[in-house]
């Protein structure tokens, strides 16, 4: 059996759990692995001190922006993707294929660049003090650079996923995550270059991941040929792209915007305090990382299953997905309630200004970190099954319909609780609309396939 077919066999007719583990399970770890990256920035810049620390606070939400437009194109392609696999257009697919990952590169370079010309007063207005502003301009001048291989890593992330190429994807993550965290401390330390020395070794590391990629397409092991001639910047392919590419592209905004409302609305509480806030930040997301990375596994089978009109095996891999990640996200939860102080004191190199913001915001997104399993499958599958208005309306209820008002409203009644508790409130929330959505998502499938066993007969 050739490769390709094996991919299809997968996607189509193996076991249900066999196959989101064998598609989820090397992403997830491949995303887990690439998040310790962030992890081990953060360990070993907060080494160097609060203004440090802060700075890569500050620079992590603009990455997400810049990241986000290689989600939007790579997310919006790797639905109709496996949709389009089903179906067996695989013309249609090279097409959209290869004019996804170019027109993210072209919109990706674009974007960095006009962020490198208004570097200074994007960090303003994402929170800098005077205090952490050069340590910022030091980390974005080159982080900011680099973005544009992780704008064709994360595009192309997506677009392997789409045809069940996990492992490719597993060993991308690796290998740069590997390199990124053995260079921050020779970087950092050993050649004494500070926060620049961590974005150089960000930098490196997305470059090693873009050859793996780059690896992958010219030895030609993907089902999509990814060629100039196939590059179709057409309505009709673009429609299908971004209707599920922009609903992304406006989750990975607010997530950049939520971090950054988080920054200011701690700015007038001291550097220490937006430094504890972003290292319980970034253990958060790692677990959503994990959730992410499995729930890659999800959207190939399900889209694949609704284009085949295989509506059972699509319910079995939407219950055993959230099965899996409820949880897991219950044991998160758990261990960051239990041990806040320890795991943010990895990040604080004594401070305990630090240790006792960061633990108070672990602690508290802890107790909701539970729903978040359950809130992403269905955000995640909507997606995937090409539904774009419902997919965009759940998917910005976390970090934005939901959470916006609370961290706008809560600090100014509730002071510094207010800041901690914004996150944890707008989960709940979401986690409600979520379950709405959901029965009524499961009323529209069965009625299809009612629909289908009919037409059958």
């Amino acid at each position: 059996m050739s490769e390709h077919s094996s991919k299809m066999e997968l996607l189509g007719n193996a076991p249900v759990s066999k196959a989101l583990m064998a598609l989820g399970v090397p992403i997830m770890i491949g995303m887990t692995i690439n998040a310790l990256y962030n992890l081990a920035d953060a360990y070993f810049v907060g080494g160097l001190g609060e203004g440090p620390m802060g700075a890569i606070s500050i620079v992590f939400p603009l990455g997400q922006v810049i990241v986000g437009l290689g989600l939007m194109f790579g997310s919006g392609a790797a639905s109709c993707l496996s949709r389009l696999l089903g179906h067996g257009d695989r013309e249609a697919a090279n097409r959209a294929a290869s004019t996804a990952l170019y027109s993210g590169l072209i919109v990706g370079a674009v974007m960095i660049t006009l962020t490198a010309v208004f570097l200074r007063p994007i960090l303003t207005l994402l929170g800098a003090t005077e205090t952490i502003m050069p340590y910022a301009l030091a980390y974005a001048r080159i982080y900011v650079i680099s973005c544009i291989f992780n704008v064709f890593n994360v595009t192309m992330n997506n677009i392997a996923a789409s045809e069940g190429a996990a492992k490719t994807t597993m060993c991308a993550l690796l290998l740069g995550t590997v390199l990124n965290i053995g260079l921050d401390p020779v970087f950092i330390y050993a050649l004494d270059l500070g926060v620049t020395g961590a974005a150089a070794a960000t930098a490196m590391s997305q470059f090693i991941s873009t050859l793996v990629y780059l690896t992958y397409i010219i030895r030609k092991k993907s089902a999509f040929t990814f060629s100039f001639k196939d590059f179709k910047p057409a309505r009709q392919i673009y429609a299908e792209i971004l209707k599920i590419g922009v609903p992304t592209l406006v989750f990975q905004l607010l997530t950049g915007l939520s971090i950054a409302m988080i920054n200011r609305a701690a700015n007038g509480y001291g550097d220490a305090v937006i430094a504890g806030m972003g290292a319980a930040a970034r253990v958060t997301a790692m677990g959503t990382l994990v959730v992410f990375g499995f729930l890659k596994g999800l959207q190939p089978v399900a889209g694949f299953s609704y284009g085949a009109q295989k509506y059972d095996r699509l319910r079995k891999a939407v219950r055993f997905s959230v099965l899996w990640s409820t949880v897991f996200c219950a044991a998160v939860g758990l261990l960051a309630v239990l041990f806040p102080t320890q795991i943010i004191a990895q990040f604080a190199n004594g401070n305990a200004e630090i240790i006792a913001v960061g633990e108070k915001s672990l602690a508290a997104n802890g107790c909701s970190f539970i729903l978040f399993g359950f809130y992403t499958v269905y955000s995640s599958l909507l997606l995937a099954l090409g539904k774009g208005t419902a997919g965009f309306l759940l998917g910005a209820c976390r970090q934005g319909i939901c959470f916006i008002p609370a961290i706008l409203v809560l600090p100014g009644i509730w002071g510094m609780k207010g800041i901690l508790y914004a996150q944890p409130i707008a989960d709940a929330v979401s986690a409600v609309i979520a379950a709405c959505m959901a029965l009524r998502l499961h009323r529209e499938l069965a009625k299809a396939e009612a629909r289908s066993e009919k037409a059958e007969k």
